[in-house]
C-alpha cells in the first residue's frame, strides 16, 4: 500500500528524466507516496543531439527519451497533458482541459522558452521549431536567419548548414560577439554574419536565450528577471518548502548558472536525493553546482571545438567524437529497458483482460443463455431503447484517459448498431489508497468519462463506487476498473451482427493493432510514435461516422465492433448463423496501426491472442483471404482491440458513398455459397 501524500514531477526535463532512471533501477529508493509525472508529449529530446537531429546526422528516435516508458518501468503514473497554471496556496496544478491535480509536494522541470526579441520561430519550444524547419525548401534563395549567436545560435546554423549545403543562411549576432575564430569558421561554412540593425524579409529563427514559460509569472512564485523559479541550494522553491524546481526554469539563487543542458543534468541525483529525504521527513542536503561547464559545439563537419569559460580549442574531429561518444553513452542509459527492474511479463489489460471466448460461450449456453451474441439489447417494452455494459481493468496509468477510452469503448457497442448514446451509468472500483488519492483518481476518472458522453450530447446519470480488495498496484492508478452501463436509442431497428447479406461491401473504420501495441510498450518494444499514434485514433470518437450514415441508413444490413476478440473473431460472431455465406477478405487492404505488423512477426502478441487463435478455424470455412496470408497478418486477425473499429456490412451503393469521405475502408465481401 502506498504511503499517504502524492508527489508530481511537472515537466519531463533532463532533471526529471534522471530521478525517473534511478527510479526504475532503484525502486527501493522510489519514494512509497503516490507519483505522477505529467508533460505535454511522451517524449523528451535530449538537448545535446538536437543539432544533430536538425543537421540530419540522427532520426528523431535517436535522442527522444520514452518518458511513459520511463515511468511504466519507475512505478509511476504518467499523464500527456499541457500544464497552464499553478496555485501553490491550494497545492494545486492545472492542466488544460482536464481536473487540476492536487498534490502534497510539486517538482517543477518544465523547460524554458525562448526569449522574444525578433520576429521569427522560437527554438523552444523544440516541437515547433523543428516542425518549421521540416516545412522549409532546402532550395529555397530566400536566406533563413538564425537571430542570435550565442552557443545554441553558432551550433544551429552550423547544423543547418550540414541540413542544406546550398541554402543561403545567416547569423545576427550583436556587436564583439563574435571572436576572430568563430568568424573564420563561419566564413567558411558560406554563413553571412549580419549586425543587429539589418534588416530581413525572410524566415528567421530565434536563438535569443531563454526564459521561464509564461505561465509562471502568475503563480506567485519566487523568479528572477528571465522568469526563472528561485531556488535554494537544496533545489527547493524559495519560500515554498514543499516546491521544488530544476533545470531550464529554475536558478539556484545563491549560485546562478545559465540555461543549460549540463546543469539539468548535474541536477538530476541532488534533486532525486532531496525528492526521497522529503517524503521521507528526512532533512535535506545542499548542493553546490559547479561554476562552469564544458561546451562541445558541432561544426557544420565531422568537428568540434571545446569552450570552458574564456578557453576555447579546436575545432577538432577528436573533439567531435567526444561529442558524439559522450552524447550517445547518456542516451544508451534510457534505451536499455532490459537493465531496469520489473521485467517480469504482466497480462494486458484493456479489452485483452475479457474472458476468451471459448469458457465463455460454455458458461452463457449451461444456464441457457447462449444463441445469436449481439452488442445491444433492447430494453423489454421500450421500443426502440438500447443498452449495452462494458468495461475492463485500466489500461493506461492516466485515469482520466483511461476514463475516456473506457467510455468511448463501452459507448461503441451502441454506435455498431447504429444508435445514439443518450446516457451512462459507471461502477468506479478504486484501489486502497488514502482517502484523498482515492477521490483525486474519482474526479480524473468520472471527467475523462464526462468528456466522451458530453461530445454526444450525452449525461452520466449515476453510478456506484467500490474499493478494492487486492493489493494495490504500483501505480496506484493502475488499480481503477470502470464498468460502464450505456444507454441509448435508435431511429429506425438497430443494426445486428446477423444481417450480412450476399453482395454485401465490408468496411471497417479505423485501424488494427492496439493489443499488441500496448503488449509491446510493456516489455519496451513499442516504439512511443508508434503508441502515440494509436492513442490518437484510439481517443477519437466515432460518433461522428453514425451521423455521417444516417442518409443512408437503409444500405446498412449489419454491424459489430472488433474488440477483444479481434476481427476474426467477431466476423465469426456475424456469420454463425449464415451457413449461406462466404466472406473473402482482402489481407492488403487491412489496415494496421504503425509497427503492428512488425511487432507481430517478431513474435509478440497480446496475452489473450492465444485463445483467440481458434477464430482461425473460420479461414478452414466461410471466411477466405484473396491472398496467402503471412504471420504478421494472420496474427493481426485475432488481436484483441480497445477502441477498436466498427465493421460493416453494406451493399455496394453505400460502400462507394462511404469509402469517398475517406472515414472507411472495403476490406472485402459476401458472396452466397453455391452448390
Amino acid at each position: 500500500m502506498t504511503a499517504a501524500g502524492v508527489l508530481l514531477l511537472a515537466g519531463g526535463g533532463h532533471s526529471h528524466a534522471l530521478v525517473l532512471k534511478r527510479w526504475a533501477m532503484r525502486p527501493e529508493q522510489r519514494p512509497k507516496q503516490s507519483i505522477t509525472l505529467i508533460n505535454r508529449t511522451s517524449t523528451g529530446l535530449y538537448s545535446g543531439m538536437v543539432p544533430g537531429l536538425i543537421a540530419g546526422l540522427y532520426q528523431r528516435d535517436e535522442l527522444a527519451i520514452d518518458l511513459r516508458q520511463l515511468c511504466d518501468k519507475a512505478g509511476v503514473a504518467f499523464l500527456e497533458a499541457e500544464i497552464t497554471g499553478l496555485n501553490p496556496q491550494d497545492k494545486c496544478l492545472r492542466l488544460r482541459d482536464r481536473p487540476a491535480l492536487h498534490f502534497d509536494w510539486l517538482s517543477l522541470d518544465v523547460g524554458a522558452i525562448s526569449r522574444p526579441s525578433a520576429t521569427g520561430i522560437p527554438i523552444k519550444p523544440l516541437e515547433a521549431s523543428l516542425a518549421f524547419l521540416e516545412s522549409e525548401d532546402p532550395s529555397d534563395p530566400l536566406p533563413l536567419r538564425v537571430i542570435g549567436a550565442g552557443a545554441a545560435g553558432l551550433e544551429v546554423v552550423l547544423a543547418l548548414r550540414r541540413r542544406w549545403p546550398l541554402r543561403p543562411l545567416q547569423l545576427q549576432h550583436r556587436p564583439r560577439q563574435l571572436d576572430t575564430a568563430t568568424r573564420t569558421s563561419l566564413q567558411r561554412a558560406r554563413i553571412a554574419v549580419i549586425d543587429d540593425d539589418s534588416s530581413h524579409n525572410g524566415p528567421s529563427l530565434l536563438c535569443t536565450g531563454s526564459q521561464g514559460p509564461a505561465w509562471l509569472a502568475s503563480t506567485g512564485l519566487p523568479l528572477d528577471p528571465d522568469g526563472r523559479i528561485r531556488t535554494d541550494r537544496c533545489l527547493r522553491v524559495e519560500g515554498h518548502p514543499s516546491l521544488f524546481a530544476s533545470g531550464d526554469c529554475a536558478v539556484i539563487a545563491a549560485e546562478p548558472r545559465p540555461a543549460s543542458g549540463v546543469w539539468a543534468v548535474r541536477a538530476g541525483r541532488p534533486l532525486a536525493d532531496n525528492l526521497e529525504a522529503a517524503c521521507q521527513g528526512r532533512p535535506l542536503r545542499p548542493w553546490q553546482p559547479q561554476r562552469q561547464a564544458l561546451q562541445l559545439i558541432s561544426s557544420h563537419q565531422d568537428a568540434a571545438w571545446a569552450r570552458w569559460g574564456g578557453w576555447r580549442l579546436g575545432p577538432s574531429p577528436l573533439l567531435w567524437m567526444l561529442k558524439q561518444r559522450i552524447d550517445r553513452a547518456f542516451m544508451a542509459g534510457f534505451q536499455q529497458p532490459a537493465a531496469m527492474a520489473d521485467t517480469a511479463p504482466m497480462a494486458c489489460r484493456g479489452c485483452a483482460a475479457k474472458l476468451p471466448a471459448q469458457p465463455l460461450a460454455a458458461a452463457l449456453a449451461r444456464v441457457e443463455l447462449g444463441g445469436q451474441p449481439e452488442d445491444t439489447a433492447c430494453l423489454p417494452g421500450s421500443k426502440g431503447l438500447l443498452q449495452s455494459m462494458d468495461g475492463f481493468p485500466a489500461l493506461v496509468s492516466d485515469p482520466w484517459l483511461n476514463g475516456r477510452l473506457t467510455a468511448l469503448h463501452a459507448c461503441s457497442d451502441l454506435w455498431a448498431c447504429g444508435a445514439h448514446v443518450s446516457s451512462a451509468m459507471a461502477t468506479v472500483t478504486l484501489p486502497m489508497v488514502s482517502a484523498n488519492e482515492q477521490q483525486e483518481l474519482l474526479v480524473q476518472t468520472l471527467a475523462g468519462i464526462r468528456s466522451v458522453l458530453g461530445e454526444q450530447g450525452a449525461e452520466l446519470i449515476g453510478g456506484h463506487t467500490m474499493e478494492s480488495r487486492s493489493a494495490s498496484p504500483v501505480p496506484a492508478s493502475l488499480g481503477v476498473q470502470i464498468t460502464l452501463t450505456v444507454n441509448g436509442d435508435s431511429p429506425q431497428s438497430p443494426w445486428l451482427k446477423s444481417g450480412l447479406q450476399p453482395g454485401d461491401a465490408l468496411l471497417i473504420s479505423r485501424p488494427l493493432g492496439t493489443g499488441v501495441l500496448f503488449a509491446g510498450a510493456m516489455s519496451g518494444a513499442t516504439k512511443a510514435a508508434e503508441l502515440d499514434a494509436a492513442l490518437q485514433t484510439m481517443t477519437c470518437s466515432q460518433h461522428t461516422l453514425i451521423e455521417q450514415i444516417e442518409p443512408i441508413r437503409e444500405g446498412i444490413h449489419a454491424c459489430t465492433d472488433i474488440t477483444g476478440f479481434g476481427l476474426l473473431g467477431h466476423l465469426g460472431e456475424m456469420l454463425q448463423n449464415s451457413p449461406g455465406l462466404t466472406v473473402e477478405l482482402d489481407g492488403s487492404a487491412i489496415p494496421a496501426y504503425p509497427g503492428a505488423l512488425e511487432l507481430l512477426e517478431r513474435g509478440l502478441s497480446s496475452t489473450l491472442a492465444p485463445s483467440n487463435r481458434a477464430a482461425w478455424r473460420w479461414l478452414e470455412g466461410p471466411v477466405q483471404l484473396k491472398q496467402p496470408p503471412s504471420a504478421g497478418l494472420l496474427e493481426l486477425l485475432v488481436d484483441p482491440q480497445t477502441c477498436g473499429p466498427l465493421l460493416l456490412a453494406c451493399s455496394n451503393e453505400a460502400a462507394t458513398k462511404l469509402t469517398q469521405n475517406g472515414s472507411w475502408l472495403q476490406i472485402g465481401s459476401a458472396t452466397a455459397v453455391h452448390g
